[in-house]
């Protein structure tokens, strides 16, 4: 089992965090400001917005992709460094 460094621990918080913040925490604020609960702009017959959601729709899925590519950046990082087992110098074999 490995131990999480700084990093590790950096990259977890922050993409949960802005995973939370784009599916729970905008929608627990929709859901508190009231209806109508549209993720689009609602208007009347005559055409005038009479409604708009607290967020935009892209703006939700923005903070959640930002929070996937983050997890995104922190795999590649753990492919390119290589693990502790293998920045030791080697290993010797007794000869025949």
């Amino acid at each position: 089992m490995t131990d999480t460094d700084i990093i590790d621990k950096a990259a977890m918080a922050l993409s949960a965090g802005l995973m939370l913040l784009g599916l729970v925490g905008m929608g627990l604020l929709e859901i508190l400001v009231g209806a109508p609960y549209s993720p689009v702009p609602m208007t009347n017959e005559a055409g005038d917005v009479i409604a708009a959601p607290l967020f935009s729709p892209q703006l939700r899925t923005g903070v959640v992709l930002a929070g996937i590519a983050v997890l995104g950046l922190y795999a590649a990082y753990k492919i390119v460094t290589p693990l502790a087992d293998d920045t030791r110098t080697g290993h010797e074999t007794v000869a025949d």
